[in-house]
């Protein structure tokens, strides 16, 4: 299965957080399922780090880069995509997540469950 991690799952991946569900943490060691990690995660996580909300290593991009989680660029296709989501939810970065989910066939992996409201497929 291919994932799309959002931004607290990511985070918590990369600080081996206990909380997170145990099929989340197994998935991240096997490689029998893809788990990808946006982009707009990273704009999300620099804006929360330079305002000083979550601190993360100065060198995330190449730990994405190096890790085993698959980098997924932001395209048109799911820029555009974002105008046709109703106004379920109104955080800009979740909404480009799940427009990119839809385009590519994704499953978001969230504990939000109002993502599942724009008829993606989600997992916690």
């Amino acid at each position: 299965m291919r994932m799309l991690l959002d931004t607290h799952a990511f985070l918590g991946l990369l600080e081996d957080d206990a909380r997170l569900p145990a099929w989340l943490r197994a998935a991240s060691e096997d490689h029998d399922d893809e788990l990808v990690v946006s982009d707009i995660s990273l704009l999300e996580i620099a804006i929360k780090s330079s305002l000083g909300r979550i601190d993360v290593p100065d060198d995330l991009p190449d730990v994405i880069d190096q890790s085993e989680v698959t980098r997924l660029e932001i395209a048109r296709t799911h820029i555009w995509k974002v105008r046709d989501l109703k106004f379920h939810h109104r955080d800009p970065f979740d909404r480009l997540l799940v427009a990119q989910a839809l385009v590519e066939g994704l499953t978001v992996v969230s504990r939000d469950r109002e993502l599942a409201l724009y008829g993606v497929a989600t997992r916690w």
